[in-house]
C-alpha cells in the first residue's frame, strides 16, 4: 500500500496549499501528495484497521504448505453474492499432524467439502476450518470446498460488491489477514503458492486478476475470465477487480530484450483520457527500477493497474495493481503513488515479508523507491525534497514489529533508514545490497534478519548496531545541539565544533555527519566524520573564516540540528 494513499482522503474536501520549503525547494513531482504528507502525517495510523484477529494463526498451519489454489468465483452483484469453488493442493510438514486448519470466516457457507476426492468431516469457528485426516496419511493433501456467502466487510474493506455511477465495481483488500473472508486459505505471508482464478460476472464486466490472461469465454449472459500465474504469490496478495472497464495498454521490453511483457490499463469508462495521461509513465518506471535492483520479476505475466473504489490509497496486488479512482486526475499528481506500488512488485511481492513484524521490508522499500524515482527524474535536490516531505520528529514505536502496519514509523522512517544506510555505506555498496537482497530472496520470504545479513555481507561490515539504533530497539530519531568557534592561525582558521546528542529515544547513535563550513562568495568546506558518543568534539582547517557552519547540510540523517557560534 503507498503511505500517502492513507492521507489522501483529505483532497476531496480541502484545497492543496503551498509551502515554503526549509529544506530545499518542492519540485513537481508527486507535488500534491507531498502537501498532503505534511498535512495529514499524524493521521496516517487512524485510516484503517490492521489488526490481525488473535489466535487467527494457528500452531498446526505452519505444518502445511499450499503449493496451489485454483478457485472459480462467480459473482451476483445485485444479491451481493459469491459463489465459489477452491481447489488447494499443500504439502504435509509434519508427519504427526492431525487435521488440517485452513482460514475461512465462518459466514461463508459450505456446501461440499472432500479430501483427496472423498467426502470428508470438516468444524468451523469464526475464523477457521478445520478437517480432520484419516489414520492412513500422505505427504500431500487436495482439498475441494464448494461455498457462498456475501463475504464480510472487515479491515480496509476486504471484499466489496461495490457501485459507482450506477456501474458495479467488485474489488478486494486482503491485506493483511482477510483473504479467507472470501476464499479458504493458509492466510500466512510467507505460504506462497501458484494461483489458478476464474472469475464469472456479467457478461459487460471486465474481471481481471494476478497473472496473465489465459482465455475469456462466454455463456448466454454470463462472462467467465481465466487468469494464471507462473510465479507463487502470498494470500494477501491475491485480488479479484471486476466492473466496466476500459482496458488499453502499452509494453515493457526486457533489459536482456528477449522478453516484451504486457502493461495493462483498466480504467473506468468516464476517466479513460485521465488515465491515459496518469499511467503513461509506467514503462519508465519500471525500466528504472529493474536497472536498480533486477528485472522486473514477474516478466512471464505482466504488470497493470486496475481502478477499484477504495478512496484513502492503492494496493500493490502482485502484478495488477489497485488504484483509488480518486488517484486518477489527468495531471500526473500521483506519479509517486504509482511508483510506489511498482515498487512493491520487487519488494512485497516477489519478496515477501516473514511475518507482519517485517512489514517495514515492504512499506520503508517501496516508500524509499518513492524517493529514488524521484531522484531520477529530478536529480539530488528533488531526492532531498522527497526524503524531508517524509521527515518527522515524533515516530512512534520501532520499526520492526511496530505498534501499526500502517503508520509513519513503518513507512517513512523506514525510508529513512534505507536513506541512511545508502549513507553509511556509500552508494555502490547500497545498490549491490539491494540487488542481492532480491536476488537472494526472489520468490520467497524474508525476515529482517535476513536483510540484515545481506547487508553485513555485501558491505563486509557489522550492522548491528545500525538495526538495533533503527530497527530492532530504537524508537525516536537523533536531535543534536552544537556549537562551533573559528581561531585566526595566521596562515589558516582552525575550526572547533562541539556536537551533543540530547535524544531520550536512543542513548548514542553511531553516524556519518557532513559538516558544511560557508566561506562567503559561494565558496565552501565539506568534511564528514564519524559520531559515535554522546558528545563529540571536532577540528578541521579552512583558509578563509567561515560564516556559518551547517551539519548534515544535504540531509542524509534523520535528525535535528541547532547550532551556534561561541
Amino acid at each position: 500500500m503507498s503511505v500517502s494513499s492513507r492521507l489522501i482522503l483529505p483532497l476531496l474536501i480541502l484545497p492543496l496549499i503551498s509551502f515554503n520549503w526549509k529544506y530545499g525547494a518542492n519540485t513537481n513531482y508527486g507535488k500534491s501528495t507531498i502537501k498532503l504528507h505534511q498535512i495529514f502525517k499524524d493521521q496516517n495510523s487512524a485510516l484503517g484497521d490492521d489488526e490481525t484477529p488473535k489466535n487467527y494463526i494457528l500452531e498446526d498451519q505452519h505444518k502445511i504448505n499450499i503449493l496451489h489454489y485454483y478457485l472459480s468465483v462467480d459473482l451476483h452483484t445485485g444479491k451481493k453474492l459469491l459463489k465459489g469453488d477452491a481447489t488447494i493442493c499443500g504439502v504435509i510438514l509434519d508427519k504427526n499432524l492431525n487435521q488440517i486448519d485452513l482460514n475461512f470466516y465462518d459466514n461463508m457457507k459450505i456446501s461440499s467439502l472432500k479430501l483427496n476426492g472423498e467426502r470428508a468431516d470438516f468444524k468451523t469457528d469464526q475464523y477457521h476450518l478445520f478437517i480432520p485426516l484419516s489414520s492412513v496419511r500422505k505427504d500431500t493433501f487436495n482439498l475441494n470446498i464448494k461455498y457462498s456467502g456475501t463475504p464480510k466487510r472487515e479491515g480496509f474493506s476486504s471484499f466489496v460488491f461495490g457501485e459507482i455511477n450506477g456501474q458495479s465495481c467488485v474489488y478486494n483488500l486482503n491485506e493483511p489477514s482477510y483473504a479467507s473472508t472470501w476464499f479458504p486459505c493458509n492466510d500466512m505471508p510467507s505460504d506462497k503458492a501458484l494461483l489458478d482464478m476464474k472469475i464469472t460476472n456479467d457478461s459487460s464486466e471486465v474481471s481481471v486478476s494476478n497473472g496473465k490472461l489465459i482465455s475469456v469465454t462466454t455463456n448466454g449472459l454470463r462472462r467467465t475470465y481465466y487468469w494464471k500465474t507462473v510465479y507463487p504469490l502470498s494470500t494477501y496478495l491475491i485480488c479479484l477487480y471486476s466492473s466496466d472497464y476500459v482496458n488499453f495498454s502499452n509494453k515493457y521490453i526486457s533489459r536482456d530484450k528477449k522478453d516484451t511483457m504486457s502493461i495493462d490499463y483498466y480504467a473506468f469508462p468516464n476517466q479513460v483520457d485521465e488515465a491515459k495521461i496518469d499511467f503513461k509513465e509506467h514503462p519508465e518506471m519500471i525500466k528504472f527500477f529493474a536497472g536498480k535492483f533486477g528485472e522486473y520479476p514477474f516478466i512471464k505475466e505482466k504488470y497493470g493497474v486496475a481502478e477499484f473504489l477504495w478512496q484513502l490509497g492503492a494496493m500493490e496486488t502482485q502484478t495488477i495493481t489497485g488504484v483509488g479512482f480518486n488517484f486518477v486526475g489527468g495531471k500526473q499528481f500521483f506519479n509517486d503513488v504509482y511508483a510506489h506500488e511498482l515498487a512493491h512488485q520487487w519488494f512485497g511481492d516477489a519478496i515477501g515479508p516473514e511475518t507482519w513484524k517485517d512489514i517495514w521490508l515492504n512499506e520503508g522499500f517501496a516508500t524509499y523507491c518513492e524517493a529514488l524515482y524521484a531522484e531520477h527524474k529530478g536529480g539530488p535536490g528533488a531526492l532531498r525534497s522527497s526524503m524531508m516531505s517524509k521527515f518527522r520528529d515524533n515516530f512512534g514505536g520501532t520499526v520492526y514489529n511496530p505498534v501499526s502496519m500502517f503508520g509513519g514509523t513503518v513507512y517513512d522512517k523506514g525510508a529513512w533508514v534505507l536513506h541512511m544506510l545508502r549513507k553509511q555505506v556509500g552508494d555502490s555498496i547500497f545498490f549491490n545490497i539491494l540487488r542481492t537482497y532480491f536476488n537472494d530472496y526472489k520468490y520467497m520470504s524474508a525476515s529482517t534478519k535476513d536483510f540484515e545479513e545481506v547487508c553485513e555481507k555485501v558491505s563486509h561490515t557489522s550492522l548491528e548496531k545500525f538495526f538495533d539504533e533503527w530497527i530492532f530497539k530504537g524508537t525516536g530519531i537523533i536531535n543534536l545541539n552544537y556549537d562551533w568557534k573559528a581561531e585566526d592561525k595566521n596562515s589558516y582558521f582552525l575550526v572547533s565544533i562541539n556536537i551533543d546528542q540530547i535524544q531520550s529515544g536512543y542513548n548514542t547513535y553511531d553516524f556519518p555527519v557532513d559538516v558544511k563550513a560557508d566561506l562567503g562568495s559561494g565558496a565552501s568546506v565539506l568534511k564528514t566524520f564519524f559520531i559515535n558518543k554522546r558528545r563529540t568534539e571536532l577540528e578541521f582547517r579552512t583558509d578563509k573564516r567561515p560564516v556559518t557552519i551547517t551539519l548534515d547540510p544535504d540531509n542524509w540523517l534523520l535528525a535535528t540540528e541547532k547550532g551556534k557560534e561561541k
